[in-house]
């Protein structure tokens, strides 16, 4: 074997040495960073187990290794009813995403109902009519109220009676009749002109009427 043939194969294994020694410096490297990541990551995790133990000291008194193994088992043996549940989950956010649109829509129209009932003057007349139940309520007392809540019937029957015809016409008629009440008589009446009048068989009508309705107004007639 000639010079030039042992030196270059002295060099390549000088090469090789060099890259294994620089191999082995980057792999000392690399385990002196893992020592030192293992090493943060213990205090890291003694810090953590220290202050969870703190933390659970308040719940010992009430929690219980077989608690937690209990737990798992449900959680095990509920896993299909829990995935149907995420399940329903996504689906109601699906259909809540689905019914935005029409929610926005809903809130506008009952927007517009509210404008229109606003310039229609609901608002305001529900507002006049809020006053006149304060008013009931400061001028009346429970009394009151409860004599009206007894005697509600008597009254609806009273009113009833008042809006049949009959007894429309017959209060048209007595209005009409005050209207008049400041008619002027002319002249003087004298006896005989009263008797003449009540040979009229009208005037015996009101005056029998009058009679009646005088009668009634004292006690109901036998």
């Amino acid at each position: 074997m000639d010079t030039k043939t042992i030196e270059f194969e002295i060099s390549a294994i000088h090469k090789k040495l060099d890259l294994i020694t620089d191999q082995l410096q980057q792999n000392q490297a690399r385990n002196m960073e893992m020592q030192e990541l293992k090493n943060d990551l213990a205090l890291i995790g003694k810090d953590m187990f220290d202050a969870a133990v703190e933390e659970l000291e308040d719940v010992a008194p009430y929690f219980d290794t077989s608690d937690l193994i209990h737990l798992v088992k449900k959680l095990l043996r509920n896993t299909r009813n829990l995935s149907k549940m995420l399940t329903q989950l996504e689906g109601a956010e699906d259909l809540f995403r689905d019914l935005q649109p029409l929610g926005k829509q809903i809130f506008d129209e009952i927007l517009d109902t509210l404008n229109e009932f606003d310039k229609k003057g609901y608002f305001e007349f529900f507002g006049e009519a809020l006053k006149i139940v304060d008013t009931v309520v400061t001028t009346f007392n429970v009394e009151d109220v409860r004599l009206l809540r007894e005697n509600i019937g008597a009254i609806l029957l009273t009113v009833k009676g008042m809006t049949q015809p009959e007894m429309l016409g017959s209060v048209n008629n007595a209005l009409s009749f005050f209207k008049k009440m400041d008619v002027d008589i002319k002249g003087d009446v004298s006896l005989l002109y009263l008797m003449r009048q009540l040979r009229d068989p009208e005037v015996k009508k009101g005056i029998a009427f009058s009679l009646e309705f005088v009668k009634n107004m004292a006690g109901p007639g036998e």
